[in-house]
């Protein structure tokens, strides 16, 4: 018999919700339609990739790991953040593996901030970081990006630090705008972070999916290693979103704090698919070639097809994610819960990414699936024209 009992959730989190990607990836299921909104893979992982981890498994690897990872893992996710950022971490003491990106950005914040302190987060912004805040009782202020280029005001963000500042968030490649900060833009944060003193949160979980030039991490900035908590993880750029193996790269004052929250949040995850990520990330150059090459392609081809069905589509510069402008007087909310039934697809209204004033005419769409996944919702998009 259901409880009559009504749900109760604690006052931080009420503002929240249910996440706009399970109420989108429901209504797909219902309807029948292409999902093209939320931002995970309908292929496989590599099968290099998923054989290390069957390996794992018969080798008997299925009991705790180290909580901070194993030790294959650290010295590949370090080798890794050398050979692509030039950044060197100590393997055991500077890098320590979660339960993917989620729980890096969950045990950061609820290690390294104090109830009443603030953190700065550029709007749009990826759903969690909000939630995250809110229950380490802390605060936040928005840096608005503005369409169609969101291009980062140092105005905005000299007026968004106030005197309970103490962390800044960036995600790039961005999620949902596909936005890349440019080399200037990350100079203007890293300067600040260093005149204000404040702790930056790196979100590079699509760093190997920058189409229009090299993906630079901040922590790589004269003066920023020391500051900033660099999180990523392996199932954007394997294929594997489901594995949940993530990380955390951060000098030992900062990975102290976080290791903090996380041996009492999970405390260890995947010990086989921890093997599994430690080979993937030993991939040769090819292989992140080909990756980029692919996602590219992938990309042309929806922006392609959404620019045919008569819709205005922004530059894509990274990450999974295209957005369509419906202009002026548009409704992505409305536009997003009838497109199923109009022609049989679902995407994201990007107004879920922001705060109290949404921008309400942007609507996302995900191009990491299959090419002919992409091909079926293009096919049924193009009738929105007609």
């Amino acid at each position: 018999m259901p409880s009559l009992e009504p749900p109760r959730v604690r006052a931080a989190l009420r503002p929240f919700g249910t996440s706009i990607f399970t109420e989108i990836t429901a209504l797909a299921v219902r309807t029948g339609a292409v999902n093209l909104g939320q931002g995970f893979p309908d292929f496989d992982a590599p099968d290099f990739v998923k054989e290390a981890a069957v390996r794992a498994i018969r080798d008997g690897h299925n009991q705790y790991a180290r909580p901070y990872g194993i030790t294959e893992l650290a010295g590949a996710i370090a080798a890794h953040q050398e050979r692509f950022q030039g950044l060197r971490y100590e393997p055991l003491e500077e890098v320590t593996v979660v339960a993917g990106a989620t729980e890096a950005l969950h045990a950061t914040i609820l290690g390294l901030l104090e109830p009443g302190d603030e953190a700065i987060l550029f709007e749009p912004f990826y759903d969690a970081y909000r939630p995250d805040l809110a229950m380490a009782g802390a605060g936040w202020r928005s840096v608005r990006l503005e369409p169609p280029d969101f291009a980062l005001d140092p105005r905005a963000l000299e007026a968004a630090t106030g005197p309970r500042t103490r962390a800044i968030v960036v995600n790039s490649p961005h999620n949902p705008t596909g936005k890349v900060f440019t080399p200037g833009e990350l100079e203007v944060i890293a300067e600040h972070c260093r005149r204000h003193d404040l702790i930056a949160i790196t979100d590079e979980v699509y760093e190997h999916l920058a189409f229009e030039g090299k993906h630079r991490s901040l922590a790589a900035l004269p003066g920023m290693r020391e500051r900033t908590v660099v999180i990523s993880s392996g199932g954007k750029t394997f294929g594997c979103t489901g594995w949940k193996i993530g990380w955390a790269c951060a000098p030992r004052h900062l990975s102290a704090g976080l290791r903090a929250a996380h041996q009492f949040v999970t405390f260890t995850n995947g010990t086989p698919l921890q093997h599994a990520i430690a080979a993937a990330l030993r991939a040769d150059d090819r292989f992140f070639a080909g990756l980029l090459a692919d996602y590219r392609a992938r990309r042309d081809a929806l922006t392609a097809g959404l620019t045919a069905a008569g819709l205005d589509v922004l530059p894509v510069q990274g990450s999974y994610f295209a957005i369509a402008d419906l202009g002026p007087g548009g409704d992505d909310v409305e536009f997003c819960t009838t497109l199923p039934a109009r022609c049989g697809v679902a995407a994201i209204p990007v107004s879920a990414f922001y705060g109290d004033e949404p921008v309400r005419r942007l609507v996302r769409f995900a191009f990491c699936k299959k090419d002919e996944t992409l091909a079926e919702g293009i096919r049924r998009l193009s009738t929105l024209r007609r």
